[in-house]
């Protein structure tokens, strides 16, 4: 009798299916500016360098790497006694160095009553790329927002009448004044800015998951904050306003406190779009 209870559970034991194993999959650039989307389970943690990244309902998740990103970063992925680590390289990038010349002397150095409202724009804009949304517009094919000239790149390094300054952390593209530009993946307007001291006519489009798309030096805006924009519509014109030498979009993306190349998203730009005619 014994010996058959225990037959019984041996086949009953063998006959149970095996625990899936914990699928990860990692897609994207791991280098500098480069940004990272990550599928799993949906009901699992997800860690990076042991901070908590939130997954949207399919498991998709989302990382990047700063412009002086130093180091590898750790992936831990970890569903009830099941765990995936990975310690991802980061490549590191050679960047440009660029001259501008002939800009004004205020926006060199800024006289010190405008302190304050460097301030308190810097400290909406830190507010902005601070949001973490369930949005998934992050997720998708990246555009270009305008058609143009790239005339300036992710990363170089300004040197501003003589005098060397921040990296550029966004894309420059040269166009005539009132060029359309148009929204680059779609998400939520949570800033629409007409005249920011540095930037000018300024959106912030969130993404999701602390992913923000920036556009700056605009003409106009046609876009307000909480407004729901696609991919592809027109959220204003390039302009010169703010600390600029001449009309031009800069496009610049964020992961929270993280810098992206926004090229490494959309890629090469289409050639119908390098003309400087439109």
């Amino acid at each position: 009798m014994y010996r058959l209870i225990a037959l019984l559970f041996l086949l009953t034991a063998s006959a149970l299916p095996a625990a899936a194993e914990l699928d990860v999959k990692l897609d994207g650039d791991a280098v500098q500016g480069g940004m990272m989307i990550g599928t799993t389970d949906p009901s699992a943690d997800v860690f990076i360098d042991g901070k908590s990244v939130r997954l949207t309902e399919a498991g998709r998740f989302v990382f990047g790497f700063g412009h002086d990103f130093d180091g590898p970063v750790t992936l831990k992925v970890v569903k009830g006694g099941q765990e995936v680590s990975r310690m991802l390289s980061v490549g590191k990038r050679d960047y440009q160095i660029q001259r501008i010349d002939g800009l004004p002397q205020k926006y060199v150095a800024p006289p010190k009553e405008v302190y304050e409202r460097i301030k308190r724009e810097n400290a909406e804009i830190a507010r902005v790329r601070a949001l973490d949304t369930k949005g998934t517009w992050f997720a998708t094919d990246f555009i270009w927002p305008a058609q143009g000239i790239i005339s300036g790149v992710f990363g170089s390094q300004r040197i501003l009448n003589g005098e060397p300054k921040r990296p550029h952390f966004g894309i420059d593209i040269a166009a005539p004044q009132g060029t359309h530009v148009v929204e680059a993946a779609g998400g939520i307007v949570a800033m629409a800015e007409p005249d920011l001291y540095y930037t000018g006519g300024t959106v912030m489009v969130d993404h999701g998951h602390g992913v923000t798309g920036v556009y700056s030096h605009l003409a106009s805006i046609d876009v307000e904050v909480g407004q729901i924009v696609k991919r592809g519509e027109k959220i204003g014109t390039v302009g010169s306003t703010g600390r600029s030498t001449g009309p031009h979009l800069d496009w610049r993306i964020n992961w929270f406190k993280e810098r992206l190349d926004p090229q490494l998203l959309a890629g090469p730009m289409p050639p119908q779009q390098q003309s400087a005619k439109n």
